[in-house]
């Protein structure tokens, strides 16, 4: 597989970046020529990401911070570990990827998050939130027990440090005896992509207010310390864990980054060092806008980003703009994101029901359970959730809402592949980890009308309810303004055929059209993957000779596997074909190699019912 084209490092504009191969280059320069390295590194931050698209905002806030990091710390012998991944495009700038930056999130390219697999730099992978302090206290356990005295650091931030599993690793880490030598860095710019929501954020916020230009970025940094330490809460919050609380820090003074650092990593037991940072630091446009900043397509940085154009509604607007409709309709609706307000399309909402818009932060776990409490008291919630984040909810789902058969709507986004953002976000096992639950309703609409039309349908389901859509724009549907529901478990025929039945799941069904065409295969929305359509799945092995699968999830347990169970039940033998994503991580790359990969494109979806039975290749 041929690899993306290299980024051309310019020797004159960046003299000093271009002569760093490996952090070890970087603790050789003399620290006077670290803010002339700060400079060049933003630079080229700024000019590759306008020129490839990618995370941007969240890595501008930690250049001075990833400099520093790399200064005090021998990488990759000590230990590295950052949480999220959108801050690390300068660390992979200073790993030795310099030369492949412009790859990112391409085919073949660099990761769009820190990856075990490409560098030893990368000691964990990531990109769910809140998963650092975890890993590398896991990390500092395993190196104790052998008597390695290497260092070990968790870089937690933008919003990561509102979820729950942060401070499940935090209490575990400071109850530790004897303590150990553990590191935590807090990188405090008071955003996830949205701005950062709860009592925590405001906790931070009247410590973090005083440390950027203040004395924390003087020489007097230990009785400044102190000072605070005596006052703010946040302090006393870590301290009460166990840990040794240090800071504020201006993240963006390295002089007093680097004194900062170096006295942390001197210090023994569980210490958190708390730097606050301006997401986007560096380039105004992105600092006047930080959520419109935190990743963008390609654009001209002497401009800015260019205004924004009205294309097709992606699924994300069509459940946005249902969502509104929805709750002018019926006042008992409360929408639940945990700080997806962006991404799941609330902006809107959020403005026009700002009473019942509810962002719980990084918390998926919360925000079911939180929506099973509001259904209890007669509430209808809405949970806009991606489906990779879902995952971190399963339990809740299953207990508190499934189990009691409360009144939840998931409206669950970025189901199948994800394209550039990888693996890590991909929602390919939805359909399997769902329709194994009691009580639920499961839904995957084919086109922008279907989306609408079955979320009204699940809003109206008494109980437990799924609709799961892909990222980005459908087949362009025109889209009802009030669409009736859809009555449970049916089915709808699209094309009539012979021989061939294709039974597509969601967004499949689009791909399939032509490849029903072309086979005179009858062709089947069937909506419903819980409950299934059974009358039309008996009359359609009645009627035809072979039927075909499609799904946008994993094959293993998802809905071409319920079909088989169905078949398998009644003693029907028709063979049958299930298609849909293999059993491995598919690596990042646009959506359409990733599903040309799976065998889910056009072509790759005619081949192999070809394959399987060459004889309908002379279908009228």
């Amino acid at each position: 597989m041929a690899r993306p084209r290299p980024f051309d490092i310019d020797s004159v504009r960046y003299p000093l970046l271009s002569t760093l191969d490996r952090p070890a280059d970087l603790r050789a320069l003399p620290q006077e020529r670290l803010t002339d390295l700060v400079a060049e590194l933003r630079a080229c931050l700024i000019a590759t990401v306008s020129q490839v698209g990618g995370h941007f905002a969240a890595g501008l806030g930690v250049v001075e911070l990833t400099v520093a990091l790399h200064r005090c710390f021998d990488t990759p012998h000590d230990r590295l570990v950052w949480d999220v991944g959108h801050q690390c495009y300068p660390h992979k700038i200073l790993t030795g990827r310099r030369d492949r930056i412009a790859t990112i999130k391409r085919k073949g390219g660099l990761a769009p998050f820190p990856s075990r697999e490409e560098s030893e730099y990368d000691c964990f992978g990531v990109g769910h939130s809140s998963t650092s302090i975890s890993a590398a206290l896991g990390m500092a356990m395993a190196l104790r027990s052998r008597n390695d005295p290497r260092k070990v650091v968790a870089v937690i931030g933008d919003g990561a440090m509102t979820a729950g599993m942060a401070y499940e690793a935090l209490n575990h880490a400071g109850g530790l005896d004897p303590a150990l030598d553990f590191l935590v860095v807090l990188n405090d710019n008071r955003m996830s992509i949205s701005e950062n929501v709860g009592g925590l954020t405001r906790l931070f916020g009247r410590e973090s207010d005083a440390a950027v230009g203040d004395p924390a970025s003087s020489a007097d940094y230990p009785r400044w310390q102190d000072h605070w330490a005596g006052m703010m809460r946040p302090s006393t919050l870590f301290q009460a864990m166990g840990f040794d609380y240090l800071g504020p820090i201006d993240g963006h003074d390295l002089p007093a980054l680097i004194a900062a650092l170096d006295d942390a990593r001197r210090r023994g037991g569980p210490r958190l060092l708390h730097v606050v940072t301006v997401k986007g630091k560096g380039y105004p446009p992105a600092e006047h806008d930080q959520i419109g900043y935190h990743a963008v397509g390609p654009f001209d940085p002497d401009f800015g980003l260019p205004a924004p154009t009205r294309s097709a509604a992606s699924y994300s607007d069509v459940f946005g703009d249902w969502l509104c409709a929805m709750a002018d309709a019926d006042p008992r609706l409360v929408a639940i994101t945990p700080a997806m307000r962006e991404g799941s399309g609330l902006v809107a909402f959020s403005k026009r029901h700002p009473d019942r818009y509810v962002d719980v932060a990084i918390g998926e776990q919360h925000a079911v359970t939180l929506a099973a409490g509001l259904a209890c008291e007669g509430s209808k919630p809405v949970v806009a959730i991606y489906s990779t984040f879902l995952q971190r909810g399963y339990d809740q789902l299953i207990h508190d809402v499934a189990l009691q058969n409360l009144d939840v709507l998931f409206a669950i986004d970025r189901a199948g592949l994800v394209g550039p953002d990888g693996p890590t976000h991909a929602g390919a096992f939805d359909l399997s980890y769902l329709r194994c639950i009691p009580n639920l309703v499961l839904m995957a609409p084919s086109d922008e009308a279907e989306c609408r039309r079955l979320l009204t349908t699940g809003y109206h389901t008494p109980g437990p309810a799924a609709v799961r859509y892909p990222r980005g724009v459908g087949p362009g549907v025109p889209i009802a303004d009030d669409p009736e529901p859809v009555p449970i478990g049916q089915a709808r025929v699209i094309r009539p055929g012979h021989a061939l039945a294709l039974l597509a799941f969601g967004a499949p069904l689009a791909t399939a059209r032509p490849v029903a065409d072309r086979l005179d295969a009858s062709l089947i929305d069937m909506r419903f993957v819980k409950p299934l359509d059974r009358a039309m799945i008996r009359q359609l092995a009645a009627s035809h000779r072979y039927l075909v699968t499609l799904e946008d999830n994993v094959v293993a347990g998802g809905a071409g596997s319920a079909v088989a169970e169905v078949l398998a039940e009644h003693g029907l033998t028709v063979p049958i074909l299930i298609l849909g994503l293999p059993d491995r991580f598919q690596a990042h790359a646009s959506r359409d190699q990733q599903l040309a990969e799976a065998g889910l494109d056009e072509g790759g979806i005619e081949r192999a019912i070809l394959d399987r039975w060459p004889e309908l290749a002379g279908a009228p």
